[in-house]
């Protein structure tokens, strides 16, 4: 008896399934454009004008890419799948914004077992709104269906970004001086690092279920852990219009000393007070949780702040006045000094946390 032969079908990629996903995104990712945009989605690469950067004397394109990390997995666990894209958006703009670069566009990527129409148009709605909330184009994406490699309901999100600034106006390290002050930018949450640890301590040691109603937090676990990532793009590029801004620095993995670090210049010391803001109850939870000591924690979490900026001193009215009118809760956390001689710390955390 002859048997049928193989197909793609049968091995477990479902090709139709893919174009129904695609189908359903198109809608969100015309939402997510900018005049620059060339085409529309469907073709082999996303197309944009770069004549639009003639108004620039020396443009300087920047780059980034990144991911959610083990974020998604609360999102598979929730079923709720249109919040993880604003994460990968922010992840991904905020690195280019702290050079001063404009988001132009990104690309995403997402990575399936099983093709869920309209579990992945989801994801992308997620992503288009974050785009737009950056202010940048969703120019193209790819949807991976990978069977046998990943569980029917695992998945996995990256994106990729381009900016451009211009070459005069790149912010860092060598514009930092002795007497700036650092403002710390509020964060939504935990946004999209430390989740490893998170986990850990809230589902394995505590033993505690997404469904939980948490008094301190005011809704469950599972809405807290899925809070979106604050995108800060338009909010840093505002400042730079509106004042003088010398750096500033995402906080991502590593926490904020670690972060800040990376634009403190040799010879100079960025001095930041704890007792200038109180992080929120996420935090607080799962340091007693998992009994968790503050270092571990500090280098772990962003502890409530999302992004910083550094600014000489009399800016410092302007820079709080803009960021108040965008919304966005903004302190001086520090000040920039002189680092003596020996001391290898570029970031030096002081104080304790108020309330």
């Amino acid at each position: 008896m002859s048997e049928s032969g193989s197909t793609y079908a049968a091995a477990g990629v479902d090709i139709e399934a893919g174009d129904r996903a695609v189908e359903l995104m198109k809608e969100w990712v015309k939402k997510a454009s900018r005049p620059e945009v060339v085409g529309g989605l469907g073709g082999f690469a996303g197309l944009f004008d770069a004549s639009a950067l003639a108004r620039y004397q020396r443009p300087l394109l920047a780059s980034a890419t990144d991911g959610v990390g083990t974020k998604v997995d609360i999102a598979r666990q929730m079923g709720v799948y249109d919040t993880i894209g604003r994460d990968l958006v922010g992840m991904v703009v905020d690195d280019l914004v702290v050079c001063g670069a404009e988001p132009l566009f990104m690309t995403d990527y997402i990575c399936v077992g099983k093709v869920y129409p309209e579990r992945v148009a989801a994801i992308v709605k997620g992503i288009a709104e974050g785009c737009t909330l950056a202010g940048c184009a969703l120019v193209g994406g790819e949807t991976a269906e990978h069977p046998g490699l990943l569980g029917a309901d695992d998945f996995d999100v990256a994106g990729a970004g381009t900016g451009v600034v211009e070459a005069d106006r790149v912010l860092g390290a060598d514009r930092i001086r002795t007497g700036d002050a650092v403002i710390a930018m509020a964060s939504s949450g935990l946004h999209s690092n430390g989740y490893s640890l998170v986990r850990h301590v809230l589902f394995d040691r505590a033993g505690w279920a997404l469904d939980r109603e948490v008094a301190e937090l005011g809704r469950t676990l599972g809405e807290e852990l899925l809070e979106p990532t604050r995108i800060y793009a338009l909010d840093c590029l505002a400042l730079t219009r509106t004042t003088e801004v010398h750096a500033f620095s995402h906080i991502t993995g590593g926490g904020l000393a670690n972060n800040l670090a990376r634009v403190i210049p040799e010879g100079l010391r960025a001095v930041v007070d704890r007792s200038t803001w109180t992080p929120g109850a996420i935090f607080q939870l799962v340091g007693q949780a998992g009994a968790v000591e503050r270092p571990e924690l500090e280098k772990t979490l962003n502890m409530g702040v999302g992004m910083m900026a550094v600014v000489p001193a009399d800016s410092v009215d302007v820079a709080l006045t803009t960021l108040a009118d965008r919304g966005v809760d903004a302190w001086v956390s520090g000040e920039i000094t002189e680092r003596t001689a020996g001391d290898p710390e570029a970031v030096t955390m002081t104080g304790d946390h108020a309330g």
